[in-house]
């Protein structure tokens, strides 16, 4: 297991600028959020105010006292540097997609490949889905499956405390089901 401790585990949220990592977080997180938001000065790749430089950093407990660390990616391909600094030691990865992103699948692809789908457990998040367009989130389950790789995929709206945690009960689920298969080997 890649558990910071025993009791602690270091989930990291990624995925593209204006994903929703720092949104998430923020909504989960028992105390508050750290951020390093930074004024935006790529408002052609995604138009909002502030952007993530370093990482975000918030934390759960959970009913039997064992601590959740969460981090946040920046998502600017600039910040690339910061992914393997955070990833290293995380438990396993959550995946925030933005679904109205002409470049949806591409990011899917690109974030996956990153965070080492297969070595780490990982779930995949698309918020900002039309309600009429859900079938975007077989698409991406399609895509995966073509390339070999099964992962758990989620409608999930970042603001919403209950999807959040929905995404890390999943997680947290797959690294218990790879720590037993570990034990078993």
């Amino acid at each position: 297991m890649n558990a910071v401790a025993s009791n602690e585990f270091k989930i990291l949220f990624t995925g593209p600028m204006g994903a929703g990592k720092t949104t998430a977080i923020t909504a989960i997180s028992d105390h508050e959020a750290v951020s390093t938001d930074v004024v935006n000065t790529d408002l052609a790749q995604c138009n909002k105010e502030l952007t993530t430089a370093a990482l975000d950093y918030g934390q759960i407990v959970l009913p039997d006292n064992s601590c959740v660390r969460l981090y946040g990616t920046p998502g600017q391909e600039r910040f690339r540097f910061m992914w393997p600094i955070l990833l290293n030691n995380a438990a396993g990865v959550i995946v925030l997609l933005n679904g109205e992103h002409p470049e949806l699948l591409e990011h899917l692809e690109h974030y996956v490949d990153a965070f080492g789908a297969g070595k780490v457990p990982m779930v995949i998040g698309v918020g900002r889905l039309p309600a009429e367009d859900l079938g975007r989130l077989e698409t991406l389950a399609m895509r995966l499956e073509e390339r070999g790789i099964a992962l758990p995929i989620f409608d999930a709206d970042v603001r919403q405390q209950d999807d959040v945690l929905l995404l890390v009960d999943a997680l947290l689920c797959q690294i218990e089901a790879d720590d037993c298969r570990s034990m078993e080997a």
